[in-house]
């Protein structure tokens, strides 16, 4: 399995706090998640509501154990609510199924772990994830 690192890890948390300056977004909470789905590192940014953290890894730990990135799921829980209804209670509520949690996979493909950002719309948040991710040569999937 592949490992992501602590330096990688807090590039893409400075690097996605940047890209959401960049564009203007509310502040922001970014966390990272290994292919575990155990958190590697975490920031909140000033001003960001003190209940972000719950929501940031919401998004990334259902794209790390679903193996599906949040525009995925939503989709999925908008076809097949009662699925997703009861993926959501196998992994205690843990799940947040919207953009904003975003796979992270190495040039093979293979999945390294899980960014989930929050505090502007999801939309916004998958974007700077996005840029983050993309700084330290990994690939993201949204």
């Amino acid at each position: 399995m592949a490992e992501i690192s602590l330096r990688r890890a807090r590039t893409i948390i400075r690097e996605t706090l940047k890209k959401g300056r960049d564009m203007g977004l509310k502040p922001l909470s970014v966390v990272v998640l290994d292919a575990g789905g155990h958190v590697k590192a975490f920031e909140r940014e000033d001003a960001a509501a003190p209940g972000r953290f719950a929501i940031a890894h919401g998004k990334a730990y259902g794209a790390v154990m679903l193996g599906m990135a949040g525009k995925a799921q939503m989709a999925r829980a908008e076809q097949q609510a009662y699925f997703m209804a009861a993926v959501n209670g196998a992994y205690g509520g843990q799940v947040i199924p919207v953009p904003g949690g975003i796979l992270i996979r190495d040039k093979k493909g293979n999945v390294m772990g899980a960014v989930g950002v929050t505090g502007d719309t999801s939309d916004n948040d998958a974007e700077a994830g996005l840029a983050g991710i993309a700084e330290t040569g990994l690939e993201g999937e949204a």
